[in-house]
């Protein structure tokens, strides 16, 4: 994982309402000085007409005009790369925030899943549903280093999986969404790749029948993109 801070006085004003929220990070292609896009109503745009180079992410905190963002490190992203060489002073742009999630203070239960991008966002979710609310935690790691301290929480149980090197993405997930008890006062957060994160929108609600309203289910990234 690599933390990167974004600090400016362009950051006034940006607040996370939502615990999960997400926001995009615009930065230059290699290469290139960067080029502030502006919005067309559809997308954002370069002076040239080309799209910027952006990701979407779900940010640790912000604290005043600093904000920071948490991003697993992996060859081939055009953003991680940028942010494996990035140097204090280099200009990038922000937008956001998304919408995040909605915490049911009648829920009894959270069953909260994710890799190592969910992190950010549990850690939020950890944050904000309440101490009298049991939480179930399972993350899948593609490697131990990714493995961090969460905000502590009086009624969390914390999995950690290793990811198999035989199988797709999020299979330990899959497997623990199937061997869960779920009744009417769990909500289940799930986020990761997206298709294991399909598999388990399936399972829950064509297999368990599930109420689409007790879920929420994100694909973040794709393989093998």
């Amino acid at each position: 994982m690599m933390r990167l801070v974004v600090g400016g006085s362009e950051l006034d004003g940006l607040e996370l309402l939502e615990p999960a929220a997400s926001i995009r990070l615009l930065v230059p292609w290699p290469d290139e000085p960067f080029d502030l896009p502006s919005w067309n109503g559809n997308e954002f745009l370069l002076s040239d007409g080309r799209r910027p180079l952006l990701r979407t992410f779900t940010p640790v905190k912000v604290d005043g005009d600093e904000l920071t963002i948490d991003i697993v490190r992996h060859p081939g992203g055009g953003v991680s790369a940028w942010v494996e060489q990035a140097q204090p002073g280099d200009p990038c742009a922000v937008s956001g925030p998304g919408r995040g999630e909605t915490i049911d203070s009648s829920a009894a239960r959270y069953l909260l899943l994710g890799d190592e991008t969910a992190i950010p966002a549990i850690e939020q979710l950890l944050d904000a549903i309440p101490e009298s609310t049991k939480i179930d935690v399972h993350i899948e790691l593609g490697h131990p280093a990714a493995r961090i301290e969460l905000p502590p929480h009086p009624q969390a149980t914390i999995t950690w999986h290793d990811a198999a090197a035989n199988e797709p993405p999020g299979g330990s997930l899959r497997r623990t969404i199937e061997a869960a008890v779920i009744d009417n006062a769990t909500r289940v957060w799930a986020a990761g790749e997206a298709a294991s994160v399909q598999a388990i929108r399936k399972h829950l609600f064509e297999q368990r029948d599930v109420p689409r309203a007790h879920t929420t289910i994100r694909g973040y990234w794709k393989l093998p993109r």
